[in-house]
């Protein structure tokens, strides 16, 4: 009689020991799920990133540009008019990808103006003056910096201020790592619902864009 106690504790033991097993593997999974999916959704979309229209919205559109890229300037009202064709169910989430030299200083002097709720008036006003403070593919500095007080209400002395902390290169940094990880290197690069943007024009980015729909 004790034998056959001991053999149905040892039995129960071993099921509620296999139960208990295959309950935190699963939930480790899970969590261990949870983590990458965080982890990768970071990489499209930092909680710093600039972003346009709902959090929410069905297609997530990220473009990798370069203030100082002539094509991003030119992509930049066609994106726009994506954004009102498709109001609601798409926002863009615009990261940085400064490949052409010193456009470091451009994208530091961006979101210095962002600081000043002035990003998008800054953005194209950068766009609109390209050819004035970019030669030879270089940002010439010191020549953006004397327009910039064109932009309607952005204060010089607080933009030197931030032009001087380490917060936008910080933003730069971490910008350039997950562009790499993502496998952006030109500008401007887009991805859609993580999807990147095989062929690279204005209707394949539409259709793209119209198949996430």
């Amino acid at each position: 009689m004790q034998n056959k106690n001991i053999v149905f504790i040892s039995i129960a033991i071993l099921i509620i020991a296999f139960f208990g097993g295959a309950y935190f593997y699963k939930n480790a999974q899970s969590e261990e799920s949870v983590a990458l999916a965080k982890e990768q959704a970071l990489l499209f979309q930092r909680p710093y990133s600039y972003v346009i229209g709902k959090e929410d919205a069905k297609v997530q559109l990220v473009e990798f540009f370069d203030p100082a890229c002539g094509t991003c300037a030119q992509f930049h009202h066609l994106t726009k008019t994506l954004l009102t064709k498709y109001k609601g169910d798409i926002k863009l989430v615009l990261r940085y990808a400064p490949f052409h030299k010193n456009s470091h200083y451009a994208v530091k002097m961006l979101e210095g103006a962002r600081e000043q709720g002035k990003f998008m008036e800054t953005l194209e006003f950068m766009f609109a003056t390209q050819r004035q403070w970019i030669k030879h593919h270089e940002v010439q500095a010191n020549v953006l910096w004397s327009l910039l007080p064109n932009v309607k209400d952005l204060d010089m002395e607080k933009l030197s201020e931030f032009m001087n902390s380490s917060k936008g290169d910080e933003i730069i940094k971490q910008d350039l790592a997950d562009a790499e990880k993502l496998g952006v290197n030109k500008t401007p690069g887009y991805i859609v619902n993580g999807k990147p943007l095989q062929n690279f024009g204005f209707e394949p980015l539409k259709e793209l864009i119209e198949s996430e729909l």
